[in-house]
């Protein structure tokens, strides 16, 4: 008869069978995953095994972290043994120190007077007494007799959120000194996502991360829910202090919020090199006004310390996105029902009108007013295009930040000719005017019907697009010839544009693909 063993999943203890395997477990628990991402692991025990000098000090005002000497191993000792896992309340405040305890330990008080820096973390003893011995935190710079060993008794730095030693004073309390793990250097870890992983005693399993969205980010939390619209976050860089998805690198997203990097914060780069990309904190670091807060992560963490670059993790966020485009009428009642909000129907209101505008744009403020306005057309005026990433990924990009496409369902694309078998449209947003066409993916032989094309750079009139409904084998779609031309995909049901005139709307959706 197989044994049991006991594993933590997302932090929740589950027991398997004996030789149980990774799929065996998410079918078990049907935790929140996203298929083909990274779900992190740290064996039995390997934590407990880390050296860390980094503590974190949770306080009834907030939490901050602290930094220990290593070279100071005998306090180091100390702080672990007498006053990790410990609450202790603060006996005395001054506008330089506040001092919690006492806890009884084995120090050497010294009757001397020494100078200390403000984020100082000291031992001293009341009545020079090693019984009554207090965590005493700098609060400014001072001197002072605090019964410290001979050395002065600083064994630790304050590293983050000085903010709130200001507000701490008698009475406060120190509800919990823990060590901080890093997750990031273990050696004993596994980023996988096979399947058939092995599941052993003792593992602690990471299958996503969640993060809180910053209501007084409302632009920026929309960057986020475009940025992760299907369920996953890209890892395309990392550092010590930081992970990075670039996937909407490039694209405008306004500064709203200044605070400083605490770990887990969520921030969007607003301008200057790589304006767009959104970065997760690992640790703390001080704001930026290059770095807007759009969110926190508040569960999960651990997975995002030990991802690798390439890694793709699965996340959720609260709230939901409120995004209506591209549902029909009915789904769109639907959604508004669920989520309590009014919705108001203009244009084409037939009852298989499709939602192509939603006002107002962002999710926090449809939240914040209770009601959303949505403009929906007839389905022949949407049109759908497959992509050929493969063969044309710059004029992809080029299309899909004219449109809008990388953060949002569908976009709009304005008709600006048509003739005979041709239709040429332009964007809205007149992106050619920064961004640079240069030929790729031109034909050789033959454009195939439905083909859609944008003008490169070789000719004068770059930056046009435009579809063909019949092959051709002499021009492009945009009626340029084939060294002018880039091909970036089908558009899948082409023969609707053949009842669109000059000034018209075609909204284009991308036919999505599996990961």
């Amino acid at each position: 008869m197989s044994g049991v063993i006991t594993v933590e999943l997302n932090e929740l203890s589950v027991e398997m069978e004996e030789g149980a395997i990774l799929s065996e477990l998410l079918t078990k628990t049907q935790t929140t995953y996203h298929r083909g991402t990274t779900i992190g692991i740290v064996k039995g025990g390997e934590e407990r095994e880390e050296l860390t000098t980094e503590y974190s000090v949770k306080t009834n005002k907030g939490e901050f972290k602290i930094e220990v000497d290593s070279e100071k191993a005998e306090f180091l000792n100390t702080l672990a043994t007498k006053f990790v896992g410990t609450e202790l309340h603060a006996h005395w405040a001054t506008p330089d120190a506040v001092a919690f305890g006492p806890v009884e330990t084995t120090i050497k008080p010294d009757r001397g007077t020494y100078a200390y820096k403000r984020y100082d973390i000291i031992f001293g003893a009341g009545g020079y007494d090693a019984k009554n011995t207090y965590v005493i935190i700098a609060k400014n710079n001072h001197t002072a007799s605090h019964g410290s060993p001979v050395d002065g008794g600083v064994f630790a730095k304050v590293i983050s959120s000085k903010n709130i030693l200001a507000k701490l004073e008698q009475g406060d309390t120190i509800t919990d000194i823990e060590p901080v793990i890093k997750w990031e250097t273990l050696t004993d870890k596994i980023t996988t996502n096979d399947m058939d992983t092995a599941l052993e005693d003792g593992m602690k399993i990471f299958t996503y991360f969640a993060v809180e969205m910053n209501k007084d980010s409302p632009e920026g939390a929309e960057h986020f829910f475009g940025l992760v619209r299907h369920g996953f976050f890209r890892v395309d860089d990392i550092s010590s202090s930081y992970v990075v998805d670039d996937v909407l690198k490039g694209e405008i997203c306004p500064f709203e919020s200044l605070d400083s990097r605490s770990e887990g914060s969520v921030a969007v780069r607003t301008h200057g090199d790589g304006m767009g990309r959104v970065f997760i904190s690992k640790e703390d670091r001080t704001s930026s006004v290059a770095h807007s807060i759009v969110g926190s992560v508040t569960k999960g963490i651990e997975l995002i310390k030990l991802a690798d670059k390439g890694n793709k993790l699965t996340v959720t966020a609260t709230p939901e996105r409120v995004m209506f485009l591209g549902l029909n009428i009915n789904e769109a009642a639907g959604l508004a029902q669920e989520r309590g909000l009014t919705l108001e129907i203009g244009g084409y209101d037939g009852d298989d009108a499709i939602v192509v505008e939603q006002r107002p744009e962002t999710t926090m403020e449809i939240l914040g007013g209770g009601k959303i306005s949505a403009f929906c057309i007839p389905p022949n005026q949407l049109i759908h295009i497959e992509f050929y990433y493969d063969k044309a990924p710059t004029t992809v990009e080029f299309f899909k930040h004219a449109l809008r496409l990388k953060e949002r369902p569908l976009g709009p694309l304005p008709v600006d000719f048509t003739y005979e078998n041709t239709t040429l449209l332009k964007t809205i947003k007149r992106v050619e005017s920064y961004k640079e066409i240069m030929p790729e993916n031109t034909p050789k032989e033959i454009v195939l019907a439905g083909e859609m094309g944008v003008t490169n750079q070789a000719s004068k009139m770059y930056g046009i697009m435009g579809v063909k409904t019949k092959e051709d084998k002499r021009y492009g779609p945009t009626g340029e010839k084939f060294h002018c031309t880039n091909i970036i995909g089908k558009v899948t049901d082409a023969e609707k544009l053949l009842a669109f005139k000059q000034g018209d709307i075609v909204y284009v959706m991308e036919v999505e693909q599996d990961e």
